[in-house]
């Protein structure tokens, strides 16, 4: 309850009195000190976790979170991939993974880690995963590319709705390649909307 109100100060408390200490009860510690950016508490915490349990992929995975937000995105990728191997089935994981490889400018590999995702939790990257025992980093600096391809893979599905969401974000963020939107063959159906032609009318955002 402390953690879903936001009150960290309280939920270390708590979970600083389980007796004894498990691997869990750490790893949620590590959690509460990174949403108060305390990454060297953070990190203290993820790291005796994985000692107590070696194959804790939620724990493993947290502390790949702590380097990707350092910008050590090669140490980032490692305990992901290290991660993932534990849970291969995890969309969140195959996420926090293919962000590192776009951080690594890696194409191949972060359109296939996104694209894996999306097809184990097709709601994927509708919500956010940060109030359990997992946490999901997306932020990224190539913020258009990103949105962009998310409309691309939404379009394949036949999900309109999100590809046109995702456009609208790609172009907010400064997409300028609109001859892709245009000439793709993933968007024929989405160009047939009349959302789409309002969306391209609209002019370019300088960033």
């Amino acid at each position: 309850m402390y953690m879903a109100r936001k009150m960290f100060r309280e939920a270390i408390e708590t979970y600083s009195r389980i007796e004894p200490t498990t691997p869990v009860a750490l790893n949620m510690i590590g959690i509460a000190y990174q949403q108060q950016f305390d990454h060297a508490a953070a990190r203290q915490y993820y790291e005796r976790a994985i000692r107590a349990r070696p194959n804790y992929a939620e724990a493993i995975n947290n502390l790949g979170t702590l380097y990707y937000v350092q910008r050590n995105y090669r140490r980032a990728t490692a305990l992901y991939k290290r991660a993932l191997a534990l849970q291969p089935r995890s969309a969140s994981i195959h996420v926090n993974l293919g962000m590192a490889w776009l951080a690594r400018h890696n194409d191949a590999q972060w359109k296939s880690n996104l694209q894996s995702a999306l097809e184990l939790d097709p709601d994927i990257f509708e919500r956010r995963g940060n109030s359990g025992v997992l946490i999901e980093e997306r932020s990224t600096t190539a913020r258009a590319e990103f949105d962009y391809y998310l409309a691309r893979l939404y379009a394949k599905r036949g999900n309109s709705e999100l590809a046109l969401q995702y456009i609208r974000k790609a172009l907010e963020s400064g997409f300028k390649e609109r001859r892709r939107l245009l000439k793709d063959e993933d968007f024929v159906a989405v160009r047939a909307l009349p959302e789409f032609n309002e969306l391209m009318k609209q002019p370019p955002k300088t960033l």
